[in-house]
């Protein structure tokens, strides 16, 4: 049996890389000695990958090829931005292509049988976004993107490490304030009022289709009419908030409600069950991953809903005033940052809901292995 087992990434990999030698060193500043290390690091993690080597032995050289030679060429844009070769981006290629099979090799090579682990699921995706990072700080970089245009994720990271109290100021005033009251009481009346409508059916009829009409409305049309109801402060922004989580929490739970089937509902009948225990009890309970997708669906557009708020009038403080503001001043890199801690926040948010869905869904059959 052949000790080689080929794979395209691999294969791919090895070629950008034997490209890359026509072209060095890869910048104007970058010693040759390191353009070579990190050759000769991309091929010998092509090669590995390609032995019939056990997958721990494989994923561990591939780390430290696609990490490595990612780390050189970072390193050696120092003071050097814009003056990248065509062989500094065939080795980028390179090491994103090693980074790819290092994904594979952790997904189960492909397999559709293959198990994965809690751990696995979460270091898939975070590979995932390391990558986006470091392909996003290459490209700008060594082809000296204009700042203005697009910042590189070092410098979006140094704006934000050096701005932490003004984007806790603004986390304070848009999330704690606007999107977490908006959000629990636009989710929790969509929710009681979904309650009674399915108790009687005429208020249901009455609702949905003024639902319907509400939620195509625009948010920039809402906005400015809530800031001239409720005033600049963070109200105005809840109000918004409230009016776009509102129905679909709504019609999820009415579509939960009704996903029981009459079997189930004729057993509980038979032990005598009243309404409200076969709500409790029954209903309910298989309207959870209706409800919970509401509540991942509201998470979203709670955060959205805030930020776009605060367009049309807000006091001086806010994520989305910050953004119109800076955004008019050219300062970019604060825009960017504004944006990564919205980005940071809906996806936490996003993951403590899933994580929760899980735990008080567990007896659905998407989670069964």
């Amino acid at each position: 049996m052949s000790a080689f087992r080929p794979n395209w990434q691999a294969l791919l990999s090895l070629l950008a890389t034997i490209y890359s030698l026509t072209a060095l060193p890869f910048t104007a500043t970058m010693n040759p000695a390191w353009s070579i290390a990190a050759v000769v690091i991309l091929a010998a993690g092509a090669l590995v990958s390609m032995l019939r080597a056990a997958s721990s032995i494989q994923t561990t050289a591939l780390a430290l090829a696609s990490f490595g030679a990612a780390a050189l060429l970072i390193v050696g844009l120092a003071d050097a931005s814009g003056t990248a070769t065509a062989g500094y981006f065939a080795a980028l290629v390179a090491a994103w292509l090693l980074g790819w099979r290092l994904v594979t090799v952790l997904s189960g090579d492909g397999s559709r049988g293959s198990q994965s682990g809690n751990l696995i699921s979460i270091t898939v995706p975070a590979l995932f976004g390391i990558w986006v990072l470091i392909l996003w700080e290459c490209i700008v970089r060594g082809a000296g993107v204009p700042f203005v245009l697009l910042p590189p994720p070092s410098a979006i990271g140094l704006r934000f490490a050096g701005s932490l109290p003004i984007l806790a100021a603004d986390f304070r005033q848009t999330v704690l304030k606007a999107v977490l009251f908006g959000y629990v009481v636009g989710s929790l009346t969509g929710f009681l009022v979904a309650i009674l409508a399915d108790r009687f059916r005429f208020f249901a009829n009455g609702l949905l289709p003024i639902g319907n009409m509400v939620s195509a409305l625009p948010m920039i049309g809402i906005a400015p009419i809530m800031v001239i109801w409720f005033g600049f402060d963070w109200q105005s922004k809840a109000a918004v908030v409230i009016v776009m989580t509102f129905f679909p929490m709504l019609v999820n739970t009415l579509a939960g409600l009704a996903a029981t089937g009459d079997m189930e509902r004729d057993l509980m009948r038979t032990y005598g069950a009243s309404h409200w225990q076969v709500l409790l009890k029954l209903r309910l309970q298989a309207a959870m991953p209706f409800i919970f997708n509401a509540l991942k669906i509201n998470s979203t557009l709670a955060l959205i809903g805030a930020i776009v708020a605060e367009f049309f009038g807000t006091p001086i403080v806010g994520m989305g005033f910050r953004i119109s503001t800076e955004v008019g001043r050219m300062n970019l890199d604060m825009v960017w940052a504004e944006i990564a801690l919205a980005a940071v926040v809906g996806s936490l948010f996003y993951g403590a809901l899933a994580l929760l869905e899980r735990t008080v869904t567990f007896w659905h059959p998407s989670y069964r292995r």
